[in-house]
Order: C-alpha cells, then structure tokens, then sequence
C-alpha cells in the first residue's frame, strides 16, 4: 500500500537567490503545484537572506542597503510523503542549512 500522507517539509537558505531556485526546481521537476510551495523570512524581520548573492551583490565593492541581510530564508513545501527524497535531493543541491519536516 502506498503511503498517501502529506508532509510538510521545510529549508532554510542563506542567500535569496537559492529559495528562487528551489521553487522553480520543485515546480519544474517534480510538478507539484505553486501554491503548495511557501516562502518567508525565518526571522521576524524581512531579509534577502544572511548572504549577498547575485543581484543582492553589489559589482563595485560598496554595501547596499535595499536589500537587508538579517537572517535566513524559509522554504516550505506540502508534499506526498513519497516526494520526500526528490525534495531532500533538491534543497541539499541548492545549499539548505537546514531541512525538518512534519
């Protein structure tokens, strides 16, 4: 019998461009639907990330300030428990420091 339940699993990422990454790549590879994917901050403030990556970096070596770094950001997607390798494979390839589920 398959196993049929919904597990919630959750990555945190340093850099905002990773998130992105990770959204198109559940998306795109594993077909699960948008609105089953969420992004936030995992702190109480807004942030880009805790690490400037492209367009968050600056090119002449100054600090830019529209993009605050004050913490990660969270990924979270509701999936079949058999999806739960797949999306482990693709939030360890992007860099997630950490990864639970539910």
């Amino acid at each position: 019998m398959a196993d049929e339940r919904t597990v919630t699993i959750r990555a945190n990422f340093e850099t905002r461009e990773a998130p992105d990454l990770a959204v198109e790549h559940l998306v795109q590879q594993l077909g699960i639907s948008r609105p089953d994917v969420f992004v936030r901050s995992a702190a109480a403030e807004n942030t880009s990330g805790s690490r400037a990556s492209g367009g968050d970096a600056s090119h002449q070596g100054a600090s830019r300030d529209d993009a605050p770094l004050v913490g990660d950001i969270e990924v979270s997607v509701d999936i079949a428990a058999k999806q739960i390798p797949a999306v482990n494979r693709i939030f360890g390839d992007l860099g997630a420091m950490r990864v639970s589920s539910r």
